[in-house]
């Protein structure tokens, strides 16, 4: 799971980088990373930690030019090395810069095709330097002995497409040429387009949410389609075409349930919307199964769930209180690496307010139950501040599935449904009952916003992958290799290969903080 911006402005670019990073952190908080270009120089700055950790002053300074790019960075895939923060660089043809949003799950095939047909090196784990240096490759075969126009980077785009698979939401920035982002043609990930009109002329942004577009004044023009190239040149003239004769709508749902802000809106569907219908369409289950149940009051687990919960209370007539005060200077356990440090930061990112769980039955409503780490010690907390009885209720499905698309499930023994029924998973994190939404009921709640969708990528619910690639053997491959405790952490110690007369080198600065 990551976040990624590109803007082609009239001034510089590098302040509104910075701020819609900060917006976007929620994607990931493991690192971040700009490149502005001015004529035929890039200016790059990256490096393990928050946005406002790794940017100063005199990081900014440096960055200079009307255009860039910007990415922040949860590891899914490769390791937590400082080496992999992004946007990742080439420098042939032209110098290209790269940020890349989701998972490819042919990267091994990808890795060999690049050492034994393209001639192109590999420097790191990471699936997006594979999907940069296979972009790079077909951008060179394109443009051979001609100069790069816009239809050979949409030529390029492509037979990217033809040769990757998996999820991928991606901003390129080509020196001196102009900025090309694309979508995979399931539309996995989320891409969406804005524009600003100013006194010098448009000024043109993509991003991974509409809420980075909101906060730094760009209007939404539309989401970026399944398949789908655009191009902005330095100019800021804007460009796009159809890459693929497969494209096919498939947003990941799981987006809607947790991973987007709720104030953003992705493929036509207001987040906050689907969340209020969770809660509604979670009410109606809850209605059905549990009249014999006595519940005084629904208390939502921040932040998340708290459009789901407000809308269980009401549905159910029952008062909804703010029952955990959230220390908002811990970041979200979901995508903290390491279980030993998720359970440790619950308990400092949560503390009860103990009148409201005092001798009642409380509804505890969260939006999904992953591994289970949260939800057991939530419970526990309201039954030291004197809880009668803790009812849980999950706005989404369980969770029995890795997830091969960019979000960090890998491993099928962590995720606490899998192989468990409803009651054991109840006994594990200690309620006294146990409900979850229905599949049918959460993408009716998605669909029902958008009814041009016909179908989601919904796998870590399903077990259903879209690509069609996925098997058993590989499943096994990627839980071995991203199983918690085993993502490297090894310290950078040099750059390779860069071009000196295209990168600024002063301010590459990618070495590991300890």
């Amino acid at each position: 799971m990551c976040g990624i911006i590109g803007i082609v402005g009239k001034n510089p670019v590098n302040q509104l980088l910075y701020d819609g990073l900060l917006v976007l952190q929620h994607r990931g908080q493991d690192a971040a990373g700009i490149v502005t270009c001015d004529g035929n120089t890039f200016f790059m700055h990256k490096n393990n930690g928050l946005v406002k950790d790794v940017f100063q002053t005199r990081h900014m300074r440096n960055l200079v030019g009307n255009a860039g790019i910007a990415h922040v960075r949860y590891p899914t895939a490769g390791s937590s090395n400082a080496a992999e923060a992004q946007p990742f660089y080439v420098n042939s043809p032209f110098g290209i810069v790269l940020g890349h949003n989701g998972n490819l799950t042919n990267s091994e095939q990808l890795k060999s095709e690049m050492f034994r047909q393209d001639l192109r090196h590999i420097n790191t784990n990471s699936d997006s330097e594979v999907l940069l240096n296979v972009l790079a490759h077909e951008i060179e075969k394109t443009s051979r002995n001609a100069v790069l126009n816009t239809d050979m980077a949409f030529d390029a785009v492509t037979a990217v497409h033809k040769r990757c698979k998996g999820a991928y939401a991606v901003v390129a920035m080509i020196a001196n040429f102009g900025l090309l982002a694309f979508r995979d043609p399931n539309g996995i990930r989320p891409l969406v387009i804005g524009k600003s009109e100013t006194e010098k002329g448009t000024e043109y942004m993509v991003a991974s949410e509409s809420v980075a577009m909101d906060v730094l004044g760009f209007k939404v023009v539309r989401d970026v389609e399944p398949g789908e190239a655009v191009f902005i040149d330095m100019e800021g003239n804007f460009y796009s075409r159809q890459c693929s004769d497969e494209a096919k709508l498939n947003p990941c749902i799981f987006e809607y349930v947790y991973l987007a802000r709720p104030d953003s809106v992705i493929d036509g569907v207001s987040v906050y919307q689907t969340r209020l219908d969770m809660g509604k369409s979670l009410a109606d289950k809850i209605k059905r199964e549990w009249s014999d149940k006595k519940i005084d009051v629904v208390i939502p687990i921040p932040d998340t769930s708290r459009p789901s919960a407000l809308q269980v209370g009401l549905a159910l007539g029952l008062d909804y209180r703010e029952g955990f005060i959230k220390n908002r200077y811990i970041g979200r356990t979901f995508i903290m690496p390491g279980q030993a440090l998720r359970k440790k930061s619950v308990r400092q990112k949560l503390n009860p307010i103990g009148i409201e769980f005092k001798g009642k039955n409380v509804l505890l409503v969260d939006d999904s139950i992953v591994r289970g780490t949260t939800s057991q010690q939530i419970v526990q907390m309201a039954r030291d501040a004197g809880a009668n009885k803790v009812y849980f209720a999950s706005a989404a499905p369980p969770v029995r599935f890795p997830n091969v698309y960019g979000i960090d499930m890998p491993s099928r023994d962590e995720l606490l449904a899998t192989g468990r029924s409803d009651e054991e998973i109840c006994q594990e994190i200690g309620a006294d009952a146990l409900i979850y939404q229905d599949l049918d009921a959460l993408i009716q709640d998605v669909k029902f916003r958008n009814p041009k969708i016909k179908d989601f990528d919904c796998s870590c619910f399903d077990g259903k992958y879209v690509t069609g690639d996925i098997s058993e053997a590989y499943l096994a491959k990627i839980e071995s290799a991203r199983a918690d405790g085993k993502k490297s952490k090894k310290p950078v110690n040099s750059i390779t290969q860069l071009d000196l007369n295209l990168v600024n080198t002063n301010e590459l600065e990618i070495e590991e903080r300890v």
